[in-house]
């Protein structure tokens, strides 16, 4: 399984981006997707994840402002973040897993920058 993650960039505090993660590969082997931010110098924290059968889950930091969705014919995953924060800025990365877990860990993507500014 690969992952592609895109859509980082900069935006102002209060602006909105969309990340994109598109699997390919082995795909009938993933059952949850999700997405991580690490700031520098810290580990990797859960943001949101979705099952294939639509579940989802959000850090608190994140509920009411950042939205997990998926396309099942694009096998991509996205996550839509609006009313960004300073804070919000990190490196985002795609995750995948093979089992329900609310921490998919087996597959990973390259990062994707995304810059707040104040």
């Amino acid at each position: 399984v690969q992952l592609q993650a895109s859509g980082g960039g900069w935006v102002q505090t209060g602006g909105s981006l969309r990340l994109s993660c598109a699997a390919s590969g082995s795909i009938f082997r993933i059952i949850v997707m999700g997405w991580y931010r690490q700031y520098p110098g810290n580990q990797r924290e859960l943001v949101a994840v979705i099952t294939t059968g639509g579940g989802t889950n959000y850090a608190d930091s994140v509920k009411g402002r950042f939205t997990i969705s998926g396309d099942n014919t694009k096998n991509t995953v996205y996550l839509q973040m609006n009313s960004l924060k300073p804070e919000d800025t990190a490196v985002y990365y795609c995750a995948a897993d093979r089992l329900v877990s609310y921490y998919p860990k087996d597959y990973w993507g390259q990062g994707t920058q995304v810059t707040v500014s104040s």
